[in-house]
């Protein structure tokens, strides 16, 4: 019963956090040390901490049961996710103070109660897990020789980063987080209009954006080219991926974990950085959207990934031999089915080759008008593939061909495990000087209802018009079972609600397939 109410609880005020129903302030409140009655096994207090820079971030402290006795434990730290406060992490604290740890969360600089302004990862983000490590080693029973942190998303990006800064981080488990920001949100050169959004939105609702913020989230929804180097700069700033020798001279023992359909950060970035990772390390993508995949964990609920984030930390922090350091070190779940599979690198997980389909015939488009092939709605179309298997369809038969660009395949006489990141290789001729479109890979059933495979923008700009170029794009990748008796389909259009196109007025688009450099869509399969 008392779990059950726990989660419950914690239910309501994620979902009062997410909607900004809670009132935040600029300055944060006095100190408190009230004793949450959580059960004999362990217990939780609630403390003003210093950050860095003289302000105070609001936090909790959960201790094993027993922890009076002198005895040090190791230390995780969990710094909360973009609009969420320090609540966000409370069930799975207290199962990992019960199992021995002590654990910090705290609500992020700039949100909530936390005092400061919203500094997106910044510098002062970064110092801030180093002043939270230094104040629980003061005032907790922590051990300065085993430290560990952990977060989702906004949490998952800070802690990579402050890996690369604290060498006393033996151990990190970042859950639908970033390594490179621009490619997140700004992948093919095309703003990802609905996540964007959606993040200001949150951080105006539930914080204080800083003035740098502001300027940026103005500039990048505004389409200021003028300013994209700019854009550029600031992101790579907040990017662990230029982090990454840090991360691996010092050793860190980094487990990563996102999901296929993420809008918001994508799982290319995610398989690139863990390829150049050296330390320990896991990498795990599974179906849903983003920060669904752990979503049910932080409700205290069974879930795979946390239940690999304790394993992690287990092994990395408390020296355990529980076999996570011996298993395949690559985890991917399909979209279609429910079981998993254990490949030794990312490279691995596309073993079966890659099956080439040919663009072999002409498309032109005129632009500025959404032909029906979309990437669907942030935070609701991954969310509905994940639990139920919808994926966003389209009727490929009755897309306009005026506006659509489609090619398909022959019907398969066996199925098609696609596993990995699609590439699309084209020519395209613009009439204007800057452009976008959008590609899109769909399962076709006999009715030719598509649902939706991988999908990814690309943005021009400054191109002489009339002139042809190529054009190599990255899809999303994914794990998805195409089966026998359908056929895959790409389909290019201009126009997707989740990002702002750059398509003049009256910009037409032709993609052709030159017969000394072919077009083609190459597609990474398992081994059957």
């Amino acid at each position: 019963m008392q779990r059950t109410t726990t989660a419950a609880a914690v239910a309501t005020l994620l979902a009062a956090a997410a909607l900004g129903l809670a009132p935040h302030q600029a300055q944060a409140a006095p100190t408190s040390s009230v004793t949450a009655a959580a059960d004999p096994s362990s217990q939780v207090r609630f403390h003003d901490i210093p950050g860095s820079g003289g302000i105070t971030l609001k936090g909790n402290v959960f201790t094993p049961a027993g922890a009076e006795s002198g005895r040090k434990y190791p230390l995780i730290v969990l710094p909360t996710s973009w609009g969420l406060p320090q609540i966000e992490y409370i069930a799975q604290a207290k199962k990992l103070a019960d199992s021995g740890y002590v654990v910090v969360s705290y609500t992020s600089r700039g949100f909530w109660l936390s005092g400061g302004s919203i500094e997106v990862a910044g510098p002062p983000d970064v110092a801030d897990v180093s002043a939270v490590i230094d104040w629980a080693l003061a005032n907790s029973p922590a051990d300065a020789d085993r430290i560990g942190l952990g977060g989702v998303s906004y949490g998952a990006g800070i802690t990579l980063l402050a890996s690369a800064h604290d060498p006393r981080v033996k151990a990190v488990v970042a859950m639908s987080g970033w390594a490179d920001l621009i490619e997140s949100i700004y992948s093919g050169r095309t703003q990802h209009r609905q996540a964007a959004g959606l993040l200001g939105a949150a951080g105006y609702l539930t914080g204080r954006p800083g003035p740098e913020l502001q300027s940026l989230l103005s500039d990048f929804l505004g389409s200021r080219l003028d300013r994209e180097q700019q854009m550029i700069e600031w992101g790579r700033k907040r990017s662990p991926a230029e982090q990454l020798d840090r991360i691996n001279a010092n050793g860190t023992a980094v487990m990563l974990g996102n999901a296929w359909g993420d809008t918001i950060f994508p799982p290319n970035q995610y398989a690139t950085f863990y390829e150049r990772l050296t330390g320990p390390k896991r990498l795990e993508f599974r179906p849903g959207d983003h920060a669904t995949a752990e979503g049910t964990g932080l409700l205290g609920l069974p879930n795979d990934t946390w239940t690999n984030a304790h394993r992690w930390f287990d092994r990395y922090l408390k020296g355990e031999r529980n076999g996570i350091d011996t298993e395949a070190p690559v985890q991917i779940k399909s979209r279609s089915d429910d079981g998993y599979e254990g490949y030794a690198d990312w490279k691995s997980v596309g073993s079966g080759g890659t099956e080439r389909l040919a663009l072999s015939d002409s498309e032109h488009l005129f632009a500025n008008v959404d032909s029906g092939a979309n990437g669907g709605v942030v935070l609701l179309s991954s969310v509905l593939d994940q639990f139920v298997k919808v994926p966003p369809i389209a009727s490929v038969p009755l897309l306009p061909r005026a506006f659509a660009g489609v090619w398909q395949s022959e019907r398969y006489d066996t199925a098609r495990r696609v596993r990995g990141t699609v590439k699309l290789h084209t020519t395209l001729t613009p009439t204007k000087a800057d452009g976008t479109f959008i590609a899109y890979l769909y399962d076709v059933g006999p009715l030719g209802i598509g649902k939706l495979v991988s999908n990814a923008p690309y943005t021009f700009h400054g191109k002489a018009p009339g002139q042809a170029f190529g054009v190599d794009l990255e899809l999303f990748s994914t794990a998805y079972d195409v089966p026998a008796g359908h056929r895959l389909a790409l389909v290019v259009d201009t126009v997707d609600p989740l990002y702002i196109e750059h398509n003049p007025a009256g910009a037409q688009l032709t993609f052709s397939s030159p017969r000394t450099d072919p077009s083609y869509v190459s597609v990474p399969l398992r081994e059957q």
